[in-house]
């Protein structure tokens, strides 16, 4: 895939599971952007920081639905539109995970100079075990000093 434009992603994401809220640390990473007609696509590389170091991640925004997938020590693809619900395999080093997904809400102010894209959506690990988890995401240009 090609990609027009070096970029700075900041990642804040955050889970609520039995009332207690967990807000992930910031991830700021440098990564590449392309915005055309039809949506956006944003990737970078994981780090140490998200749990996740060798991983490579994308974001595909469309109208309706974002799909973000993952390649490397960890596999995956989520389909976030909202108001479905659906399913989706998590690989790790320790196995595969089918986890439950439940999509509330996909915000997008994303354009060609960047900007910011948020997902709400609940996970499911079993039947009783519900989390409640957001994506908050802001892509900008980076800034070339001479």
């Amino acid at each position: 895939m090609e990609y027009n434009k070096d970029v700075l992603i900041t990642i804040r994401s955050s889970q609520s599971l039995d009332g207690e809220i967990d807000v992930g640390p910031e991830l700021v990473t440098q990564g590449k952007y392309r915005f055309t007609p039809d949506g956006a696509d944003l990737s970078y590389m994981e780090s140490e920081l998200t749990g996740l170091d060798g991983t490579w991640t994308v974001f595909r925004v469309r109208p309706g639905e974002v799909v973000l997938s993952r390649e490397g020590a960890v596999n995956s693809r989520m389909i976030f539109r909202p108001g479905e619900a659906g399913r989706f395999n998590y690989e790790t080093e320790y196995g595969v995970f089918k986890l439950g997904m439940d999509t509330r809400r996909v915000r997008s102010t994303l354009n060609e100079h960047g900007g910011d894209l948020e997902i709400e959506y609940e996970l499911a690990f079993e039947p009783s075990v519900r989390s409640r988890n957001t994506f908050n995401i802001n892509v900008r240009e980076k800034e070339w000093k001479a």
